[in-house]
């Protein structure tokens, strides 16, 4: 099939003129907060060098003139927070009060669909279960093998193992994964999964058909990928209980189970809850390997897959919106709990 670059004219027209006003923007603010606060560095160094040489006190910077300096710093960051966070957020929260075609207003109608829908309620107990399981299942996984390996000999290259799905795409492991699952009627089977059944003498699965095991088999892939980084975060925090911490209880003569209990598990509690929260919103976004492994059938959707077939599959905006708004109620108090811990933290 030829390109035929008369047809593809508007398209590549469009293209050059995103990248040409990325060029300008980015480039500009790159430009602008080089430039600009350079000038102010000459500026006030200019000023204390006349100071210093005249024999005159030293020039101070009136505080509404460095609220205002700092205003403009910020000004970058709260404009493209504003285009591309706040904005789009309530506009979606107007949506998910709109009809599918945006065009009525229908108050709470949306949401209560959530909840009364029998798939839509099957699709929130999904989302539950995986928020559930995934955090706490990868965390212990990380826990246990960051203990196992610690100061071990090998250790980088048994943590290396771990670690490399996490070089993966949650796409790219979904197909890893669904080839593991896959299932040949009754001869050979290329699934390293039903091979092992048949190997046993079992009767190879469709695994990927059989709710809710089919949901269960989508967490490992999760589990998979991210207990690699529960194991690093982990695995540094052990690294950094103080050494006459631990030489005080071995020459206590506590047991291994209670070294564990008493002083890793105490001193590695804040690197444990960051790891829980980072996979608690990791999970309730989880998006890809539903879409890619089952594309949310045989009752494996979550709120992701399904927002997004609500709103560009079946064209219900209101819906789909709703969906969002509700899951970013869900992240909401995940967050909150995050800031409040560091806040604890530092003040500690």
């Amino acid at each position: 099939m030829e390109f035929d670059f008369a047809d593809q004219q508007p398209k590549l027209l469009m293209l050059m003129y995103g990248l040409v006003a990325f060029v300008l923007v980015v480039g500009g603010l790159l430009l602008l907060l080089d430039v600009v606060p350079a000038w102010f560095a000459r500026r006030r160094e200019a000023q204390l060098v006349a100071a210093s040489v005249g024999g005159a006190p030293l020039p101070r910077r009136p505080k509404q003139r460095e609220g205002i300096f700092a205003l403009f710093f910020l000004l970058p960051t709260l404009l493209l927070l504003t285009i591309g966070l706040v904005v789009p957020a309530i506009r979606t929260v107007l949506l998910s009060l709109m009809n599918r075609t945006s065009t009525e207003w229908v108050g709470l109608d949306n949401f209560g669909w959530m909840f009364s829908d029998d798939a839509i309620v099957r699709v929130l107990v999904n989302t539950l279960v995986w928020v559930l399981l995934v955090p706490l299942v990868a965390t212990g996984f990380g826990l246990i093998y960051a203990v196992l390996v610690d100061k071990a000999r090998f250790e980088a290259v048994a943590k290396s193992l771990i670690f490399l799905p996490m070089a993966i795409s949650f796409v790219g492991a979904s197909i890893i994964w669904k080839f593991v699952y896959a299932y040949r009627g009754e001869g050979d089977q290329i699934g390293l999964l039903n091979q092992i059944v048949v190997s046993l003498g079992g009767e190879p699965k469709q695994w990927l058909l059989e709710s809710p095991l089919n949901t269960l088999l989508l967490i490992v892939i999760m589990v998979w990928i991210q207990a690699g980084f529960a194991m690093v975060v982990l695995s540094a925090a052990i690294k950094a209980i103080p050494g006459d911490i631990v030489e005080a209880a071995r020459l206590d003569g506590v047991s291994p189970w209670q070294m564990f209990w008493q002083i890793t598990m105490p001193s590695i509690r804040p690197a444990l809850i960051v790891v829980m929260v980072t996979l608690t919103i990791a999970t309730l976004k989880v998006f890809d390997i539903v879409r890619t492994s089952t594309n949310g059938n045989y009752d494996t959707s979550v709120i992701a897959n399904e927002m997004y077939n609500q709103a560009f599959r079946y064209s219900e905006n209101g819906r789909g919106s709703a969906l969002a708004v509700f899951l970013f109620i869900l992240v909401i108090p995940v967050v909150i709990y995050q800031i409040r811990n560091l806040r604890q933290q530092r003040e500690g």
